[in-house]
Order: structure tokens, then C-alpha cells, then sequence
């Protein structure tokens, strides 16, 4: 069969890969349908890359981040502690996520392109990642299949306030059934001559593969197939320094840059030279993965701190007793399958402060809430995770739970069966 998959940036498609590979080794087609500037990654990565010129999307997203992620905050740590959330609340919030989220992520240029290239290559299942919204619409106007591959928290800015929304509105009359949603979907599939209409499988998929250990999945009452995450880094060599065995303890630690772009208030440069200097006063060795135009901002710092701009956490994280990172799905990922605790700080973009009360709640790691942060925090939490033993035995506990999970080459069958069964009727098809 042939098997499109859709990816709006770097580390999400690389969540993809494996499973792209196992269709690929099982004989079936592939090809990624990309933004130009993933091309290079694609090819690199051994697949057949689908460049769709498109406007950056990256700098459009400054009111969601500004907007609607505060809101959505509101929704878990306020509205959700008193009851439902009101259908007013619910609604501002879906009426940022259009203008905001789906329509900045899925430009109505890389709609088409996606779409034009569907209709020329008929694929039979469409795997789109979390957000890449081009996919299911795509998937309808040709009739595949479709599947969302979810690689991280099945995020409460998507599913949790839209669920609440959906099942309030169903309560109302008609003429007050406001949806921005279904209203942009809808425009995309008539302008695109598709005679079907929205409904919530094109915010799910027709069905799911997961990536998650059980305990951290969402009942969403969709079909879901459990794949084992299996992490690709990328181009990557192991650094020599990371083929002797460390020490002392090793503490991975990796914030990203988001934090600058999204939240004014923090100087990361600051936090990072902070952090470093006061985790450095443990007895511990500090490997902090930063770009170099960071590294070359910070002071000295303590000869137990390595600064390196890019190691493979597949082979770094096996290494160490703990990570201090910034709730990336591929760290958080990557530390859970190799049993290692964790400190993420929360409440910035994707990863909410509820967010990370329920991870703290499901695997082995503590949650900082950015308005919290001091260097002192984390470095009173480090030592805590280093030395409560309860935190490494959880932690190997859900390493056991990932590892009896099928990998990506044990699903093919239900791939190829789930494809089949979702797929529309021929005469369906003749109507779009």
C-alpha cells in the first residue's frame, strides 16, 4: 500500500521515522510530505521527501503563545477545580485556536500542495502527526485512511477543552452550536470539492497509534494501537568522551530556546548560567546540551560542567542518573525508556502546569513550574531525585511497561488491517 505521512517540523517528524522504515522493510511505499526546510532531514534519514512551498509558520504563532495557552492554563488550573468549565470560556478558547493554531500550522498553501500531491499519488493511509491538520483534510478529499501518530501528551490544549466544548454544545439548541473548528475544516473541504464534512475523527484521526506507556494515555474512546516509541536522533556520532563510563553521577541537562521566544520575563541566558553554577555545587557531572551561540553567552563555569551543542540523548540519557530538561516529548520520551528520572519545568508552551502535575503523578519525575523557578528549586529537586530511591525504581518499572510494548515492525499487520477497515467504500470515494 501506499502511506503518506505529514510532519510540520524537525523532531516531530523524527518520531516518525521508525515506523516509516517498518512500512518500508514490509514493502509498502512511503513518502513525507514536508516544508522545505525539512528536506535535508528526510533524505538524511533515508526517505523520499514531498517539499510544499509554504510561508514560515514559526513567527504566526505569537498569539497562541500569548493567548491561548494562558487561557488554556486558566482552564485546567481554575475553571477544571470548580467544575465544567463555562461554554463561554470554552469558546474564546476555540475561537483563538483557529486563528492562532490550525490555520497559521496548516497554511491554505501547504493545504493544497499536500492535497494536489494526494490526488496524483492515491495513497491509502494518511499518518499525520499531532497539529498537521493538511493531513486528515487530504486523507478525506481522496479518500484514504487516516491515523494520527501521537507522539507526546495527547495535549490538553487540543483534546481536553475540545472535548468539554463538544459535549456542552451537543446540550444546546442549534442556533447556538457555535464551532470555529468544524467551520474551518468545512471551508478546506468545500473549496477542495470534498463532499464530506468536519467531524471530531479529523482532531483524532480514525484511529491512533501511540506512542505512550499505558499508564500516561488519555481515554479519548478512539481506536488506538499501541506502538513502542523507539528514538531517532538524527545524523549522530558518539562523542569519545561518552565511551568512557562517568565518575561521578551524571546529570543530562537540555532547556531548549523556546523559553526566551515565549516568555519575555526569563533571560535564558541567565537561567542557564544560574542553573548550571548551582547544579555544579553537587558532587555530580553536568553535561548541558546548549547551542553554541548560548555557550558562548554563559561565564566560565565549573570544571564538572560539559557544555555540548549536540549529543544523542539515546546515548547520553543510558548514562545518567537524572535529567533537568524543558518537557520535550522526545527527552521525556528517551528518559523513560531507558529508566531514568526526570525534572521538566512546566507552564510554557505546549507543556502546562496541569500537564506536568499529571506526569509527576504518572512516571518518575518532578514538575517545576516555571513561576517557580529559581536555581535553588532545582537543585534542592535534583538531589532529592538522585537520592530517593523511589524515583529510579518507578522509573525502571515504566522502562519495564515501555519494553513490553510492540515495536513499530510488530504493528504492521494491524496497520495494514486498520487501513483496510477505515478505508471508504469505493463508492464513497467516486462521490468525492
Amino acid at each position: 500500500m501506499k502511506v503518506l505521512f505529514t510532519s510540520l517540523e524537525g523532531s516531530h517528524f523524527q518520531l516518525m521515522v521508525p515506523l516509516a522504515w517498518s512500512l518500508r522493510t514490509a514493502g509498502h511505499e512511503v513518502r513525507v510530505a514536508c516544508k522545505p526546510d525539512l528536506v535535508d532531514g528526510i533524505t538524511q534519514a533515508g526517505l523520499t521527501a514531498v517539499p510544499i512551498p509554504c510561508p514560515p509558520w514559526q513567527e504566526a504563532l505569537g498569539r497562541f503563545h500569548e493567548e491561548a495557552i494562558p487561557l488554556c492554563n486558566q482552564i485546567e488550573t481554575t475553571e477544571l477545580e470548580r467544575g465544567q468549565p463555562a461554554w463561554e470560556t470554552l469558546l474564546a478558547y476555540e475561537n483563538l485556536v483557529v486563528p492562532a493554531l490550525w490555520a497559521p500550522l496548516n497554511h491554505e498553501e501547504m493545504v493544497d500542495g499536500v492535497v494536489d500531491f494526494a490526488r496524483a499519488w492515491r495513497p491509502d493511509l494518511v499518518l499525520w502527526e499531532t497539529f498537521c491538520m493538511v493531513g486528515p483534510i487530504a486523507a478525506a478529499v481522496v479518500g484514504a485512511s487516516h491515523a494520527r501518530l501521537v507522539c507526546g501528551p495527547d495535549l490538553a490544549l487540543q483534546m481536553r477543552p475540545r472535548a468539554m466544548f463538544t459535549r456542552i454544545g451537543r446540550e444546546l439548541p442549534p442556533e447556538h452550536r457555535e464551532d470555529p473548528t468544524a467551520e474551518w475544516f468545512d471551508w478546506h473541504l468545500e473549496r477542495l470539492g470534498c463532499a464530506r464534512r468536519f467531524d471530531e475523527t479529523m482532531l483524532t484521526g480514525q484511529w491512533t497509534i501511540d506512542t505512550r506507556p499505558a499508564r500516561v494515555r488519555e481515554d479519548l474512546g478512539v481506536d488506538s494501537v499501541a506502538m513502542r516509541y523507539v528514538p531517532y536522533n538524527g545524523r549522530s556520532v558518539v562523542p569519545d568522551w561518552l565511551r568512557r563510563p562517568a565518575d561521578r553521577p551524571r546529570v543530562c541537562l537540555t532547556l531548549g530556546t523556546s523559553i526566551t521566544a515565549d516568555y519575555a520575563m526569563f533571560d535564558l541566558d541567565t537561567m542557564l548560567a544560574g542553573l548550571l553554577v548551582s547544579m555544579a555545587e553537587l558532587d555530580i557531572e553536568v553535561i548541558a546540551a546548549i547551542a553554541p551561540e548560548q555557550r558562548a553567552q554563559l561565564p566560565d563555569l565549573p570544571e564538572n560542567v560539559r557544555t555540548v551543542d549536540f549529543v544523542p540523548l539515546n546515548d547520553l540519557l543510558p548514562t545518567c542518573a537524572a535529567v533537568v530538561h524543558h518537557g520535550g516529548y522526545q527527552t521525556k520520551a528517551t528518559a523513560e525508556l531507558h529508566g531514568v528520572p526526570q525534572i521538566i519545568l512546566t507552564g510554557w508552551e505546549w507543556v502546562s502546569e496541569g500537564m506536568g502535575e499529571t506526569y509527576a503523578q504518572q512516571s518518575a519525575l518532578v514538575a517545576v513550574p516555571l513561576r517557580e523557578f529559581t536555581p535553588e528549586t532545582v537543585r534542592t529537586h535534583l538531589v532529592r531525585v538522585l537520592h530517593d530511591r523511589s524515583f529510579r525504581e518507578t522509573a525502571r518499572r515504566l522502562r519495564k511497561e515501555i519494553l513490553a510494548m510492540p515495536t513499530p515492525n510488530d504493528i504492521i499487520a494491524t496497520v495494514e488491517e486498520r487501513t483496510a477497515r477505515y478505508r471508504p467504500s469505493p463508492a464513497a470515494k467516486e462521490e468525492r
